[in-house]
């Protein structure tokens, strides 16, 4: 990963002329006067961990695997949100770990588990870094440092079973390295989420990721039937049947749980045969409206295609729907809806394809679809490119009930533009559907704006009213992005002041010291 940015340095983008031009004309971006700080610049806070607490973790894990030199703890200061990289860009590492630390297996993690809580050391479990809302960033008050719990060694496939169609894998393998061992037995995950080329399977299963493919695949979670957990009063192992009446499900308390309440060291997910074709298409429908109407067939009464999403009129229109084409800003017309099928594909592409015609879908062929799936990891280096401009570029997510999701979307999309255009930086605010269930769907935000004298406080306000207006329309809080710190104080008004005694019981029954990621999930 680029240290404040992401992915290969070798992949980064420009801005073609266009675009640049067309951003400070339309929202008055101008590039930044003050240049980006470079690694050597960063002042990181002195390392607070006495010898004795160092000690104690060489001793859980060997000299060779604790690292208090200062490129492991920049590259473990928090995640890739946008307020997250344009701290480091400013020369803030203040979240910096005091060390980051790399346990070889379960029994390593449980004695770093033990030396922490001892001690009273926050340990933060890290997997690909990609958290997007706060997430590495705990809370630091009380404890006598921060530990990042680096996972990359637990990164084997345990186990396979061809005959369940089950794998057992470790939670620092990345997602691209699962899926090559995977493809050697002829089986997939297939979960493609945009973090993909980074995140760990042990982040998707803390986070309840959903990928790309989630109308074909489903979500994580739904992949996940069994865990191995360490906590800091021990293991558990969860799942040992597909299913079970025997008593709440409690694989659910640590899906989703983002390393506030254990350490996941072994996740046992459903796979599937690897696909042998992959077809992808886009379709053209006059409105927002029409096209989530047709989501809604499709995903209430099928043929449900593999990948099924739709931006509006404006992610339509600025391109990013198909990311290779933004230098083609404002000449869509309509809105793009991409479908893609994997596995047996002629009669169910066929059987979609009638049924959005009938819909008012007009048919754009293949180059669309293919189009957007060679760019479907795209957009986190245009993010970059973007900031480097000038510009104030982040996204925010929610999910609610089909008869829900127009006012929800309305909303949002008014919010962000209101609060933006009150701090004289109106914005673009794009939205597509990537995410569809029989019963509703996500909305994906995406706003761009010139950046603020303090663009971290510019879009912190507005992800704040943004936030208010979910919770009263009703929407979800977050359908995939995760609580983290971002989400945190609105988490009681979705589960309500019980659920997080309910939550908060939880920690104290299996974290008595409170070291797992603290201030991070529960409020």
């Amino acid at each position: 990963m680029r240290w404040a940015g992401w992915g290969d340095p070798a992949h980064a983008v420009e801005l073609p002329d266009a675009v640049t031009a067309l951003l400070e004309q339309a929202l008055g971006v101008r590039r930044p006067q003050r240049a980006p700080a470079r690694p050597g610049d960063i002042e990181l806070p002195p390392p607070a961990l006495s010898p004795r607490i160092l000690d104690a973790l060489t001793a859980a894990v060997g000299a060779d695997h604790v690292h208090t030199d200062r490129d492991a703890r920049l590259r473990h200061t928090r995640g890739r949100s946008t307020p997250d990289l344009l701290k480091l860009r400013a020369d803030d590492a203040t979240d910096a770990p005091d060390a980051v630390v790399l346990p070889g297996g379960h029994e390593e993690v449980l004695a770093v588990l033990r030396a922490c809580t001892e001690h009273r050391v926050a340990v933060v479990p890290f997997g690909g870094g990609t958290s997007v809302v706060g997430g590495l960033a705990p809370r630091r008050t009380g404890f006598a440092g921060v530990v990042a719990l680096d996972l990359r060694r637990l990164d084997r496939l345990v186990a396979v079973d061809p005959e369940s169609r089950t794998a057992t894998l470790e939670p620092g393998l990345r997602a691209p390295r699962a899926e090559e061992l995977l493809g050697a037995h002829g089986l997939t995950l297939g979960h493609y989420p945009q973090s993909y080329e980074y995140a760990s399977i042990g982040g998707f299963a803390a986070t309840r990721s959903s990928g790309q493919a989630s109308a074909g695949y489903g979500r994580f979670d739904s992949l996940v039937v069994g865990l191995r957990v360490a906590t800091p009063r021990g293991t558990l192992d969860l799942g040992r049947a597909p299913a079970s009446a025997a008593g709440p499900d409690l694989r659910q308390l640590f899906l989703g749980s983002e390393g506030a309440l254990g350490v996941i060291t072994a996740v046992t997910v459903r796979v599937r045969p690897a696909p042998t074709r992959r077809e992808y298409e886009g379709w053209r429908f006059a409105s927002f409206a029409e096209g989530l109407a047709a989501l809604r067939r499709l995903a209430q009464d099928g043929p449900l295609p593999t990948v099924l999403r739709l931006s509006d009129e404006a992610e339509t229109a600025a391109g990013l729907a198909r990311p290779t084409e933004l230098g083609e800003l404002g000449q869509a017309d309509g809105c793009l809806m991409i479908t893609g099928y994997e596995g047996p594909v002629t009669a169910r592409r066929a059987e979609a394809a009638a049924v959005l015609r009938d819909l008012g879908g007009e048919p754009l062929g293949t180059e669309p679809g293919e189009d957007w799936a060679r760019g479907r990891f795209h957009a986190p280096y245009l993010r970059d490119a973007l900031l480097d401009a000038g510009a104030l570029v982040e996204t925010l997510e929610t999910a609610t009930y089909w008869s829900a999701l127009p006012k929800l979307y309305e909303a949002v999309r008014g919010t962000l533009t209101r609060t933006l255009t009150e701090q004289g930086t109106p914005p673009l605010v794009l939205c597509h559907v990537s995410h569809v269930y029989p019963a509703g769907a996500s909305l994906y935000f995406t706003v761009v704006a010139a950046q603020a004298a303090d663009p971290v406080e510019q879009w912190w306000r507005a992800k704040a009213a943004a936030s208010d207006a979910i919770v009263a329309a009703g929407g979800t809080i977050t359908h995939h992005h995760a609580v983290g710190t971002d989400h945190r104080a609105w988490l009681a008004a979705e589960i309500g002041d019980l659920g997080v005694e309910v939550l908060r019981a939880v920690k104290a029954s299996l974290d008595p010291a409170g070291v797992l990621n603290p201030g991070v999930l529960i409020p």
